[in-house]
């Protein structure tokens, strides 16, 4: 079996200077990849979070990474968008590091991109040991071990 094709666009990464490095973050992609995919991640601050989470999702907050996902087969193709002041502010008070979380929001966005969901206790059976196993092997802990807040998410609609 042949390793997926993975490709990645960055948006506004150069706004946050302590993200890592495109191949840090397009490799976290890649170990979540099941088949070929074509991502991109915008990194947005809070007020465009909150402009997208209230748009497609009618909520008045900025949340951490929405998901839309466009296809599943046979490429995925989808959009992230991560806001990255709700990222810092997570990882400290749930005492993670930035590139711990951060990786943990990629992955997690990459799952949903494939059509992964943990609306149901029976959907997050599946994926959350799914997404602990891909953040162990990539050498992080499990992102639940502690049952705080998890990633938030839409695939409702795709950006405009």
């Amino acid at each position: 079996m042949t390793e997926p094709r993975v490709s990645v666009e960055f948006q506004q990464r150069e706004l946050f200077p302590e993200l890592p490095d495109e191949k840090t973050m397009t490799a976290w992609v890649a170990a979540a990849a099941e088949r070929d995919v074509e991502i991109t991640i915008r990194f947005v601050d809070e007020a465009e979070g909150f402009d997208l989470n209230s748009r497609y999702r009618h909520k008045d907050y900025a949340t951490n990474v929405l998901t839309f996902d466009y296809e599943h087969e046979p490429v995925v193709r989808a959009d992230l968008a991560i806001c990255v002041p709700v990222l810092v502010r997570q990882a400290r008070e749930q005492g993670k590091t930035f590139l711990a979380h951060l990786c943990h929001l990629i992955v997690h966005g990459t799952l949903h991109a494939h059509g992964y969901d943990h609306v149901t206790q029976e959907q997050a059976d599946v994926m959350e040991p799914l997404e602990i196993r891909i953040l162990q092997k990539i050498g992080f802990e499990d992102p639940y071990q502690d049952r705080g807040e998890q990633p938030e998410d839409s695939q409702r609609r795709p950006l405009p």
